[in-house]
């Protein structure tokens, strides 16, 4: 798995790695059981702090994407989410309203953003298979 971090997002690079990894499972790229690359070799390669690596695994533990077995790393979980049916919406509803409230800033309209999603998620279906 390749992860790329971009320093100029403004995003912390821990929540890169969480986010590129959880796309990667999600999408097929990463299946269950496959192996994350180790802390070190991992962080040497995009320069950043063992710990920051760390991190990112531990945020990617607690939210069921990864388990860590002792002695052996970091493997993707069984595509199970830990929360309850609710909680997922809820979640989901959040990111889906930053999204809307992006588009509204942005001054691209209904058609477009439902559009631009229906795109998005036949590109996603494409890359899961």
């Amino acid at each position: 798995m390749l992860i790329r971090l971009n320093y100029k997002s403004g995003k912390a690079p821990y929540l890169q790695i969480v986010d590129q990894v959880k796309h990667a499972a999600a999408s097929g790229a990463l299946r269950e059981g496959e192996p994350l690359p180790a802390i070190r070799p991992l962080a040497e390669s995009l320069r950043i702090n063992r710990n920051t690596v760390a991190k990112a695994y531990a945020e990617l533990e607690n939210q069921g994407v990864v388990e860590t077995k002792v002695g052996k790393g970091c493997f993707i979980a069984e595509n199970n989410t830990p929360f309850k049916s609710s909680v997922c919406q809820e979640i989901l509803t959040e990111a889906i309203d930053h999204a809307i409230v992006q588009a509204h800033h942005l001054q691209v309209s209904n058609k477009d953003f439902q559009q631009l999603v229906t795109e998005r998620l036949k590109q996603f279906e494409n890359t899961k298979h």
